[in-house]
Protein backbone atom coordinates (compact mmCIF):
# COMPACT_ATOMS: atom_id res chain seq x y z
CA UNK A 1 0.00 0.00 0.00
CA UNK A 2 1.04 3.69 -0.94
CA UNK A 3 -0.17 6.75 0.57
CA UNK A 4 0.04 9.53 -2.31
CA UNK A 5 -1.31 13.44 -1.56
CA UNK A 6 -4.06 14.77 -3.54
CA UNK A 7 -5.39 17.95 -4.37
CA UNK A 8 -7.67 19.56 -2.16
CA UNK A 9 -11.11 18.62 -2.35
CA UNK A 10 -10.12 15.47 -3.53
CA UNK A 11 -11.54 13.57 -0.50
CA UNK A 12 -10.03 10.12 0.52
CA UNK A 13 -9.66 7.71 -2.75
CA UNK A 14 -8.72 4.56 -3.09
CA UNK A 15 -6.89 2.81 -6.19
CA UNK A 16 -6.74 -0.83 -6.69
CA UNK A 17 -2.86 -0.85 -9.14
CA UNK A 18 -4.11 -4.28 -9.59
CA UNK A 19 -7.02 -3.15 -11.71
CA UNK A 20 -6.03 -0.87 -14.46
CA UNK A 21 -5.93 1.72 -11.17
CA UNK A 22 -9.84 1.28 -10.62
CA UNK A 23 -10.08 3.95 -8.23
CA UNK A 24 -13.33 4.02 -5.08
CA UNK A 25 -14.05 6.87 -3.24
CA UNK A 26 -14.29 6.24 0.13
CA UNK A 27 -18.13 7.84 1.00
CA UNK A 28 -21.45 6.26 2.47
CA UNK A 29 -22.58 5.46 -0.91
CA UNK A 30 -19.83 2.91 -1.45
CA UNK A 31 -19.73 0.56 1.64
CA UNK A 32 -20.37 -3.29 0.62
CA UNK A 33 -20.90 -5.99 2.97
CA UNK A 34 -20.35 -4.88 6.68
CA UNK A 35 -19.61 -7.69 9.47
CA UNK A 36 -16.09 -7.86 10.97
CA UNK A 37 -14.72 -4.82 9.08
CA UNK A 38 -16.29 -2.06 6.77
CA UNK A 39 -15.69 -2.81 2.96
CA UNK A 40 -16.19 -0.61 0.03
CA UNK A 41 -17.49 -1.59 -3.53
CA UNK A 42 -17.82 0.07 -7.29
CA UNK A 43 -18.60 -1.44 -10.05
CA UNK A 44 -17.87 -4.88 -8.27
CA UNK A 45 -14.48 -3.88 -7.51
CA UNK A 46 -13.89 -4.46 -3.71
CA UNK A 47 -11.97 -2.75 -0.72
CA UNK A 48 -11.81 -4.49 2.68
CA UNK A 49 -10.96 -3.45 6.54
CA UNK A 50 -10.49 0.29 5.38
CA UNK A 51 -11.69 1.58 9.12
CA UNK A 52 -8.30 1.55 10.61
CA UNK A 53 -6.69 3.74 8.10
CA UNK A 54 -9.80 5.82 7.34
CA UNK A 55 -9.57 6.43 11.60
CA UNK A 56 -6.25 7.20 11.32
CA UNK A 57 -6.64 10.03 8.67
CA UNK A 58 -9.75 11.43 9.78
CA UNK A 59 -7.74 11.66 13.75
CA UNK A 60 -4.91 12.98 12.27
CA UNK A 61 -6.29 15.91 10.09
CA UNK A 62 -5.96 14.10 6.88
CA UNK A 63 -8.39 15.05 4.32
CA UNK A 64 -7.16 14.88 0.71
CA UNK A 65 -4.99 11.34 -0.35
CA UNK A 66 -5.29 8.62 -2.52
CA UNK A 67 -4.66 5.53 -1.20
CA UNK A 68 -3.00 2.98 -3.57
CA UNK A 69 -2.75 -1.17 -3.01
CA UNK A 70 -2.24 -3.85 -5.00
CA UNK A 71 -4.69 -6.21 -3.24
CA UNK A 72 -8.49 -5.94 -1.94
CA UNK A 73 -7.54 -5.70 1.58
CA UNK A 74 -5.37 -3.46 3.92
CA UNK A 75 -2.67 -4.08 5.81
CA UNK A 76 -3.51 -5.34 9.28
CA UNK A 77 -0.33 -4.45 10.77
CA UNK A 78 -0.26 -4.57 14.42
CA UNK A 79 -4.67 -4.23 14.80
CA UNK A 80 -4.52 -0.88 15.27
CA UNK A 81 -3.78 2.84 13.55
CA UNK A 82 -0.54 3.19 15.53
CA UNK A 83 1.92 2.67 12.37
CA UNK A 84 -0.23 4.86 10.14
CA UNK A 85 0.11 7.70 12.66
CA UNK A 86 3.83 7.29 12.91
CA UNK A 87 4.04 7.29 9.08
CA UNK A 88 2.30 10.74 9.27
CA UNK A 89 4.17 12.09 12.08
CA UNK A 90 7.70 10.93 10.23
CA UNK A 91 6.27 12.23 6.92
CA UNK A 92 4.51 15.48 7.77
CA UNK A 93 1.88 17.14 5.94
CA UNK A 94 0.51 19.81 3.89
CA UNK A 95 -1.50 22.62 4.46
CA UNK A 96 -3.70 23.29 1.52
CA UNK A 97 -5.39 26.99 0.44
CA UNK A 98 -8.86 25.31 0.12
CA UNK A 99 -10.40 25.38 3.28
CA UNK A 100 -10.84 22.58 5.46
CA UNK A 101 -15.20 21.51 5.42
CA UNK A 102 -16.98 19.65 8.42
CA UNK A 103 -20.19 18.34 8.53
CA UNK A 104 -22.06 20.27 11.35
CA UNK A 105 -24.82 18.29 12.53
CA UNK A 106 -27.90 20.41 12.86
CA UNK A 107 -30.67 17.89 14.28
CA UNK A 108 -30.44 14.26 15.49
CA UNK A 109 -29.74 11.40 13.38
CA UNK A 110 -30.41 7.38 14.93
CA UNK A 111 -30.10 4.41 14.35
CA UNK A 112 -31.82 1.15 17.07
CA UNK A 113 -31.52 -2.20 16.30
CA UNK A 114 -32.84 -4.18 19.75
CA UNK A 115 -30.04 -3.26 22.64
CA UNK A 116 -27.79 -1.70 20.00
CA UNK A 117 -28.08 1.84 19.24
CA UNK A 118 -25.92 4.78 17.59
CA UNK A 119 -27.05 8.75 17.40
CA UNK A 120 -25.48 11.60 16.11
CA UNK A 121 -26.63 15.36 17.40
CA UNK A 122 -25.49 18.95 17.21
CA UNK A 123 -22.33 19.69 19.70
CA UNK A 124 -19.20 21.64 19.44
CA UNK A 125 -16.22 19.60 18.56
CA UNK A 126 -16.04 16.05 17.64
CA UNK A 127 -17.32 14.53 20.70
CA UNK A 128 -18.07 10.87 21.69
CA UNK A 129 -19.96 8.80 24.09
CA UNK A 130 -19.13 4.66 23.46
CA UNK A 131 -20.53 2.14 25.53
CA UNK A 132 -19.43 -1.18 25.01
CA UNK A 133 -20.48 -5.04 27.41
CA UNK A 134 -18.83 -7.48 26.08
CA UNK A 135 -18.09 -10.94 28.01
CA UNK A 136 -15.76 -11.57 30.64
CA UNK A 137 -12.85 -10.53 30.65
CA UNK A 138 -13.75 -7.43 28.81
CA UNK A 139 -17.22 -6.36 30.59
CA UNK A 140 -18.73 -2.90 30.38
CA UNK A 141 -16.83 0.26 29.51
CA UNK A 142 -17.51 3.80 28.61
CA UNK A 143 -15.25 6.08 26.84
CA UNK A 144 -16.01 9.70 26.97
CA UNK A 145 -13.95 12.57 24.67
CA UNK A 146 -13.16 14.68 22.01
CA UNK A 147 -11.89 14.12 18.88
CA UNK A 148 -10.93 18.14 18.63
CA UNK A 149 -8.77 17.59 21.47
CA UNK A 150 -5.66 16.68 19.72
CA UNK A 151 -4.88 13.55 21.39
CA UNK A 152 -5.96 11.06 18.87
CA UNK A 153 -2.15 9.62 18.29
CA UNK A 154 -2.02 9.33 21.76
CA UNK A 155 -4.62 8.07 23.18
CA UNK A 156 -6.86 5.90 20.03
CA UNK A 157 -4.17 5.13 17.72
CA UNK A 158 -2.54 2.37 19.68
CA UNK A 159 -5.53 0.72 20.78
CA UNK A 160 -5.89 -2.79 18.95
CA UNK A 161 -8.52 -4.79 17.76
CA UNK A 162 -9.47 -7.72 19.44
CA UNK A 163 -11.44 -11.07 18.78
CA UNK A 164 -12.47 -14.08 20.74
CA UNK A 165 -10.36 -17.46 20.64
CA UNK A 166 -13.79 -19.63 19.78
CA UNK A 167 -15.22 -17.99 16.99
CA UNK A 168 -11.78 -18.49 15.32
CA UNK A 169 -12.87 -21.39 13.25
CA UNK A 170 -16.15 -19.47 12.48
CA UNK A 171 -14.71 -16.78 11.56
CA UNK A 172 -12.25 -18.38 9.29
CA UNK A 173 -14.40 -20.73 8.02
CA UNK A 174 -16.23 -17.22 6.10
CA UNK A 175 -12.47 -16.52 4.67
CA UNK A 176 -11.67 -13.79 7.13
CA UNK A 177 -9.10 -13.44 9.78
CA UNK A 178 -6.35 -15.73 7.82
CA UNK A 179 -3.52 -13.83 8.71
CA UNK A 180 -4.95 -13.42 11.97
CA UNK A 181 -2.55 -13.94 15.10
CA UNK A 182 -1.11 -12.61 18.83
CA UNK A 183 0.68 -10.21 16.45
CA UNK A 184 -1.88 -8.31 14.99
CA UNK A 185 -4.98 -8.82 17.68
CA UNK A 186 -5.76 -9.17 21.51
CA UNK A 187 -6.74 -12.43 21.53
CA UNK A 188 -9.08 -13.40 24.06
CA UNK A 189 -10.02 -16.70 25.39
CA UNK A 190 -11.01 -19.09 28.32
CA UNK A 191 -12.10 -16.03 30.18
CA UNK A 192 -8.62 -14.03 30.07
CA UNK A 193 -6.51 -12.14 27.69
CA UNK A 194 -4.27 -14.12 25.78
CA UNK A 195 -1.64 -12.04 24.02
CA UNK A 196 -0.95 -9.16 26.88
CA UNK A 197 -0.08 -6.74 28.18
CA UNK A 198 -3.03 -4.40 27.43
CA UNK A 199 -1.82 -1.17 25.87
CA UNK A 200 -4.58 0.89 27.77
CA UNK A 201 -6.38 -0.47 31.03
CA UNK A 202 -9.51 -0.03 28.43
CA UNK A 203 -7.83 -0.71 25.34
CA UNK A 204 -10.76 -2.20 24.04
CA UNK A 205 -13.35 0.17 24.30
CA UNK A 206 -10.43 2.49 22.71
CA UNK A 207 -10.32 0.67 19.91
CA UNK A 208 -14.34 0.43 19.12
CA UNK A 209 -13.93 4.37 19.17
CA UNK A 210 -11.07 4.11 16.53
CA UNK A 211 -13.39 1.93 14.39
CA UNK A 212 -16.49 4.52 14.92
CA UNK A 213 -13.69 7.43 13.60
CA UNK A 214 -12.75 5.59 10.73
CA UNK A 215 -16.42 4.19 9.81
CA UNK A 216 -17.90 7.74 10.14
CA UNK A 217 -14.79 8.87 7.64
CA UNK A 218 -17.04 7.61 5.15
CA UNK A 219 -19.04 10.55 5.19
CA UNK A 220 -16.73 12.04 3.65
CA UNK A 221 -15.75 15.19 6.35
CA UNK A 222 -14.67 15.39 9.80
CA UNK A 223 -18.17 15.68 11.46
CA UNK A 224 -18.72 18.53 13.86
CA UNK A 225 -21.22 17.03 16.91
CA UNK A 226 -21.65 14.76 19.79
CA UNK A 227 -21.61 10.74 18.54
CA UNK A 228 -23.66 8.72 21.40
CA UNK A 229 -23.10 4.82 20.47
CA UNK A 230 -24.25 1.61 22.86
CA UNK A 231 -23.14 -1.89 21.86
CA UNK A 232 -22.58 -0.52 18.24
CA UNK A 233 -20.27 -1.59 15.34
CA UNK A 234 -19.44 -1.67 11.90
CA UNK A 235 -22.85 -2.22 10.49
CA UNK A 236 -24.71 0.32 12.76
CA UNK A 237 -21.64 2.62 11.97
CA UNK A 238 -21.80 3.02 8.07
CA UNK A 239 -25.38 2.95 8.95
CA UNK A 240 -25.80 5.99 10.44
CA UNK A 241 -23.37 7.69 7.99
CA UNK A 242 -26.24 6.49 5.27
CA UNK A 243 -28.67 7.77 7.33
CA UNK A 244 -27.54 10.88 8.29
CA UNK A 245 -26.21 11.43 4.05
CA UNK A 246 -29.84 11.03 3.30
CA UNK A 247 -30.98 13.37 5.01
CA UNK A 248 -29.71 16.76 3.66
CA UNK A 249 -31.58 19.11 6.67
CA UNK A 250 -29.90 16.97 9.29
CA UNK A 251 -26.58 18.44 8.43
CA UNK A 252 -24.59 21.96 6.93
CA UNK A 253 -21.60 22.32 5.74
CA UNK A 254 -19.09 24.21 7.91
CA UNK A 255 -15.37 25.78 8.13
CA UNK A 256 -14.91 26.39 11.31
CA UNK A 257 -16.04 24.33 14.56
CA UNK A 258 -18.17 25.99 17.24
CA UNK A 259 -16.56 27.86 19.43
CA UNK A 260 -17.02 26.58 23.34
CA UNK A 261 -14.53 27.21 26.18
CA UNK A 262 -14.46 23.98 27.92
CA UNK A 263 -14.04 21.94 24.24
CA UNK A 264 -11.14 24.22 22.65
CA UNK A 265 -9.11 21.98 20.62
CA UNK A 266 -5.98 22.69 23.25
CA UNK A 267 -8.80 20.21 25.73
CA UNK A 268 -7.59 16.49 26.28
CA UNK A 269 -9.62 13.76 26.42
CA UNK A 270 -11.36 12.34 28.99
CA UNK A 271 -11.93 8.61 29.49
CA UNK A 272 -13.80 6.75 31.76
CA UNK A 273 -14.23 2.90 32.19
CA UNK A 274 -15.89 0.84 34.35
CA UNK A 275 -15.34 -2.77 34.22
CA UNK A 276 -18.01 -5.63 35.03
Amino acid sequence: MRLIPAPAGSGIVFRRTDLDNFEIPATGRNVAKVSYATSLMRQGVLISTTEHLLSALIGYGVDNIIVEIDNLELPILDGSALAYVQAFQQTGIKQQRRRREYIRILKEVEVREGSKFIGVYPGSGYQIDYMIDFPAPIGRSTFTGDLASGDYADLIAPARTFGFKEDEAMLRDMGLIRGASGDCAIIIGAGQVQTGPLRFADEFVRHKVLDLIGDLALAGRRIQGRVVAERAGHAMHTALVQRLLRDRSAWELAHLYDEKPALQPHTPMHLTAAHA
